[in-house]
């Protein structure tokens, strides 16, 4: 039997309250001052959990990407995208859109018509990872995942549950392609509960909290806090004291490191600044299509 070695926590960021889209609020533990990216995650945005009056909720009308992948997980309420090549659809509760922006798509998301009509509850995170050059400017792909399809697992105890998003844990497999190799887990760990989660030893990660407190490699921690983990290990412990009043939830990633230079500007993420003068103009131009009004939702 092989031995796992666990690793320690070497950082605790804690998330930042910022503004994005057309005014909705986001907690964001990177990029920040106290960590710029966490190779190959380029950010991690919490959004809500919020209760939307009556025509107040708001999202994050038409902008362009190019060079990077946008990963929408909704935990609760609906989300509706479009995009200039012509997709679109309505994310709900559970659901995961994996986009991978590539050479340049112009791209909407709001929440849906019957939530900004009448109101209701939405949070959600959206996480971005880098390409690699050889893939900045790839053919722009989607692949949406309903609730359905995303593989849950639970431990022997049933004090541990698992959604898997991308990569494997406690016997399930993602059904997310990744052109980077990563893991992205959801865990709920009720009080009691402990499981101790394979990380392969080349990548890097960390856990962002989202609910309750717990300990990750043995560090307490709390609410909208990101543990990253050192760098030494293929295994992560992830466990809630028997007496704590509500489970712990968090997100796990991991992914191997690209390692290259990375120019960014707004939702523009190359190796270069030419390469990002270069995405402006082809947005500008037109280059990047737009969402024509034949194709966009009707209101």
């Amino acid at each position: 039997m092989t031995t796992q070695t666990l690793r320690s926590v070497a950082n605790i960021v804690t998330a930042q309250r910022t503004v994005e889209g057309a005014g909705f609020v986001v907690h964001r533990p990177f990029p920040t001052e106290a960590l710029e990216t966490l190779d190959p995650f380029l950010m991690i945005d919490e959004m809500g959990p919020v209760d939307y009056a009556p025509g107040d909720a708001v999202g994050a009308p038409d902008h362009p990407h190019r060079g990077f992948e946008t990963i929408s997980y909704i935990l609760e309420g609906e989300v509706e995208h479009e995009d200039s090549a012509g997709f679109s659809g309505t994310l709900g509760a559970g659901s995961v859109q994996w986009m991978t922006a590539g050479s340049g798509v112009v791209h909407s998301e709001m929440p849906s018509r019957a939530i900004r009509e009448r109101g209701g509850r939405v949070h959600a995170f959206q996480i971005w990872v880098n390409l690699p050059r050889r893939l900045k400017m790839t053919t722009p792909r989607y692949q949406d995942i309903a609730a359905h399809r995303i593989p849950e697992a639970t431990s022997e105890d049933g004090k541990v549950k698992v959604r898997v998003v991308a990569g494997r844990a406690l016997g399930a497999s993602a059904v997310i392609e990744t052109h980077v190799p990563i893991t992205y887990l959801h865990f709920t760990i009720a009080p009691g509960g402990r499981v101790v989660q394979p990380i392969d030893a080349t990548h890097a990660a960390g856990a962002y909290v989202f609910r309750g407190a717990g300990t990750i490699g043995g560090t307490s921690i709390e609410a909208r806090r990101l543990a990253v983990l050192d760098a030494s290990g293929d295994a992560v412990e992830l466990a809630v004291p028997s007496d704590a009043s509500e489970p712990m939830e968090l997100l796990l990633l991991s992914g191997v490191p690209i390692r290259e230079p990375v120019a960014w500007y707004g939702p523009f993420v190359m190796n270069a600044p030419g390469e990002i003068k270069q995405a402006i103009l082809d947005y500008q131009s037109g280059r990047m299509g737009s969402i024509k009004p034949e194709t966009r939702i009707v209101e």
